[in-house]
C-alpha cells in the first residue's frame, strides 16, 4: 500500500515524500514538471527522492484522466496528499483557464479515482487566499471566504467544495488543509523568500509592496509537512484546516531579517500592493491543534536563518543550485 503526492517533485510535495520515505512509507509521486519555475529543479528533487527504494516516480499531468486512473490502476493507494497546483496568485490574474483546468478539474479526475478505488483518506492543499481581504481577523474555518481576489484563490476553494461533494456521495475523507505562506531550503525560486535571498546577493533591484507594510504569516516547511502527515493519518471524514503558524510578521521585517544574516542592504523599489494581494495573512490554527494535534515548532525568524544557511551552502559555498545539476 502505497501513499500517493501529487506534484512531489515540488517544493513541499519533495519535502513530505521525503519524510514519508523516512519513516518507511512506500511513496508513489505525479509530477508534470512544468515550466512554471525551473523544471531542472523539480528533476533534482526527483533524482534525490529516488536513492530510497520505495519511491516511484510517474511523470504525468492531473489534468489527463486516463493517466491517473493507470496510476490508480498500477498501485494500491491508500492515502493522496494532493498538492499538485499552478501556483501564484498574480499569474492566475493573466491566465485563469490554465488555473481552473488545474486546480479544479485536475482535483477532480484525483478525487473520481481516489473515490473508486477505495482510498482510505484524501488530504488536499488549498490556501489562505481563499480569505480574500476578509475583516476576520485572524483567518478562522467558519469564514464563509467566498470572496476571492484572483482565480488562484477561487479555484482552489471550488476544489474544497468539490471534495465535500466526494465526501457526501461516496464517503471519501477529505481533509482540506489552507496552508500559509510556506518557506524553507529548496524553496520555490519565484516565492519572496529566495526572491530576496538571490537579490541581496545580487544586488538587483526588488520591488516592495506598500513600502514592506503588509504582513504574512510564514509557516516553515517542516511544520507544514508534519501537518499534512498527521492529516494522512487520521481520516475525519471531511474538515478543513487552517495549517500556519498564527504569528504574521511585516514583509520589511523579513527583509530586516535576511538583510541581517546576508550582511547587506536590499536594493528596493517601493510599489503598491496589487489588488489581487490582501493586506495580510493571519492563521487561527486552533482546530488543527486540536483535531490533529498540530503544532508548529518553528518561528519565522528561526526558520529564515535556516533558509538562509541552506541558501548560503548553495550560491555561496559551493557556487551551485540545485537546478544547475547535471541531468
Amino acid at each position: 500500500m502505497a501513499i500517493l503526492v501529487t506534484g512531489g517533485a515540488g517544493f513541499i510535495g519533495s519535502h513530505l515524500a521525503d519524510a514519508l520515505l523516512a519513516r518507511g512509507d512506500t511513496v508513489v509521486a505525479i509530477d508534470n514538471f512544468n515550466d512554471y519555475y525551473d523544471p531542472a529543479i523539480k528533476r533534482a528533487n526527483a533524482r534525490r527522492l529516488s536513492a530510497y527504494p520505495n519511491f516511484t516516480m510517474v511523470e504525468a499531468d492531473i489534468r489527463d484522466r486516463a493517466a491517473v486512473d493507470a496510476l490508480f490502476d498500477a498501485h494500491d493507494i491508500r492515502g493522496v496528499a494532493h498538492l499538485a497546483a499552478m501556483a501564484g496568485v498574480r499569474e492566475s490574474v493573466r491566465q485563469p483557464h490554465l488555473y481552473v483546468e488545474v486546480n479544479l478539474n485536475g482535483t477532480l479526475n484525483l478525487l473520481d479515482a481516489a473515490q473508486r478505488h477505495g482510498t482510505a483518506v484524501f488530504v488536499q492543499a488549498s490556501t489562505s487566499s481563499v480569505y480574500g481581504e476578509t475583516k476576520q481577523l485572524p483567518f478562522v474555518e467558519t469564514d464563509s471566504a467566498d470572496r476571492p481576489l484572483a482565480a488562484y484563490p477561487a479555484s482552489k476553494r471550488a476544489a474544497e467544495l468539490l471534495g465535500h461533494t466526494f465526501y457526501h456521495l461516496h464517503g471519501l475523507n477529505v481533509t482540506v488543509l489552507r496552508f500559509f505562506n510556506v518557506y524553507g531550503p529548496a524553496g520555490r525560486p519565484d516565492m519572496m523568500p529566495l526572491r530576496v535571498m538571490n537579490a541581496v546577493l545580487d544586488g538587483t533591484q526588488i520591488p516592495i509592496f506598500n513600502g514592506g507594510d503588509i504582513h504574512r504569516d510564514w509557516t516553515y516547511v517542516d511544520d507544514t509537512v508534519a501537518g499534512v502527515m498527521a492529516a494522512l493519518d487520521k481520516p475525519l471524514g471531511y474538515e478543513v484546516m487552517n495549517l500556519g503558524c498564527g504569528a504574521p510578521i511585516s514583509l520589511r521585517e523579513f527583509i530586516d531579517v535576511i538583510e541581517a544574516q546576508a550582511g547587506r542592504k536590499l536594493n528596493t523599489r517601493d510599489v503598491p500592493t496589487p489588488p489581487s494581494d490582501p493586506p495580510i495573512t493571519f492563521c487561527d490554527n486552533t482546530k488543527i491543534r486540536t483535531l490533529l494535534g498540530f503544532n508548529p515548532h518553528t518561528p519565522v525568524r528561526e526558520g529564515l536563518v535556516k533558509t538562509w544557511e541552506w541558501f548560503r551552502q548553495w550560491r555561496i559555498d559551493s557556487g551551485t543550485w540545485p537546478g544547475d545539476q547535471p541531468e
